[in-house]
């Protein structure tokens, strides 16, 4: 698991929480808001389907251990 997600985030409250989504769409290449609005929701969405997750559009520690190996590998 990586270490920048502590839990699974459905809504961020805290500013680790904010921190985590801003590390996760700085993967994606996206703006990086730390909000888990809709662009966010569904880019989550299509990165748990084409790694064959459960497609819930929320942060969780499998979504966030796929895009930590594609940080990894590109870094």
């Amino acid at each position: 698991m990586p270490d920048w997600l502590r839990r699974d985030i459905h809504s961020p409250v805290t500013e680790a929480d904010r921190g985590a989504v801003r590390h996760a769409q700085r993967i994606m290449g996206m703006p990086e808001t730390g909000c888990l609005d809709g662009p966010t929701r569904a880019r989550l969405r299509g990165f748990q389907a084409l790694f064959r997750l459960r497609e819930t559009g929320i942060l969780d520690h499998a979504t966030a251990d796929i895009l930590e190996g594609i940080r990894s590998h590109h870094a």
